[in-house]
């Protein structure tokens, strides 16, 4: 994750999770595939027991938050943009929990 984040973020460190968008302008096709993320497995893991949440719940948060960031979202550009990210990281998180 350092390597690939160095190579298409100039950023050497490591991280949880990148995404990258099949298109730059953001105008998708019906059907048409968004982007790739990439999530690191021992960081999820290691996040999750710092958090204490099970390795499927920061597994889930992680994706979300890619996918967030493939259809536009980034919580880099202003403090407004990251309370808006993390707003709808927490109501899909909330829509996909399961109902007892």
């Amino acid at each position: 994750m350092q390597r690939l984040n160095y190579q298409y973020r100039g950023l050497d460190k490591t991280t949880d999770v990148l995404s990258f968008p099949l298109h730059e302008s953001g105008l998708l096709q019906p059907g048409e595939a968004l982007g790739d993320i990439v999530v690191s497995i021992p960081r999820t893991a290691a996040q999750a027991e710092a958090y204490g949440v099970s390795f499927q719940n920061e597994l889930l948060r992680l994706l979300l938050h890619g996918l967030l960031h493939l259809i536009g979202y980034d919580h880099e550009k202003s403090a407004y943009q990251k309370q808006r990210m993390e707003r709808k990281e927490k109501e899909l998180i909330n829509a996909l929990a399961p109902v007892d």
